[in-house]
Formats: structure tokens, C-alpha cells, sequence
């Protein structure tokens, strides 16, 4: 019996993770921002952030875990500049986070309150 309830939490967990990933968007008074949207976009469509942070993500060598190395990795690629937007929206409405990398919108969070 033992041996079934694993098989079916093995399946559902395959399951779950095959499912496609709904993408959030984030509607301003200048349109709608999604993933993928340029920052000149973003900035258009919603103006600037009540907040904005900024760090540094490590640079990965082959999609994979593994850091580039030192000394390469001071020297040519130290770290990718990655930039939160945190917006609000208005009294009794949640909180967005946008993520930009690259330029880009990488992903949009709405919540109640900035991570």
C-alpha cells in the first residue's frame, strides 16, 4: 500500500510541474506590462517606481550551477545587474514587483507586500 501512495504522489508532482507557468502582468494607466516588455516600456506605460533596489546575480557558466570561475569572473563577467520595481497600486490594491535583467521585464509579482 505503501509503495501505491508514492507512485501517486510521484505522479501528481510530475503533474504539477508539466502544467505551463501563468505569467503575471501588471496593468497601468498606459497599458499592460508583461514579461518581456523593455524597461522604456514599462516606464511608458506606468512611470517610475514608488521603490526601486539593484544587486548583483552571479554570472552561471552552461545554464548550470556552477559560477564562472576566478579570476575570469572579475575580470570579463563579475555579476549580471538585476533591478526590482516596486510599484503601488492604489489603496486596497496589491503591491507589484517588477524584475528587470537585461533590459528586460523577467518577471512581474503582485503581492501585499515587497520581499
Amino acid at each position: 500500500m505503501g509503495a501505491q501512495i508514492r507512485m501517486g504522489v510521484f505522479a501528481a508532482v510530475l503533474l504539477l510541474q508539466s502544467l505551463p507557468a501563468q505569467a503575471e502582468s501588471l496593468r497601468c494607466g498606459g497599458g499592460t506590462v508583461e514579461e518581456g516588455d523593455s524597461r522604456v516600456s514599462l516606464l511608458q506605460k506606468c512611470g517610475p517606481p514608488q521603490l526601486r533596489d539593484s544587486f548583483c546575480a552571479p554570472v552561471f557558466q552552461n545554464k548550470s550551477l556552477v559560477p564562472v570561475p576566478e579570476p575570469f569572473a572579475s575580470d570579463a563577467v563579475p555579476c549580471q545587474q538585476i533591478d526590482d520595481w516596486f510599484y503601488e497600486r492604489g489603496q486596497g490594491k496589491l503591491t507589484a514587483t517588477v524584475r528587470i535583467r537585461s533590459g528586460a521585464v523577467q518577471s512581474i509579482r503582485i503581492q501585499r507586500q515587497p520581499r
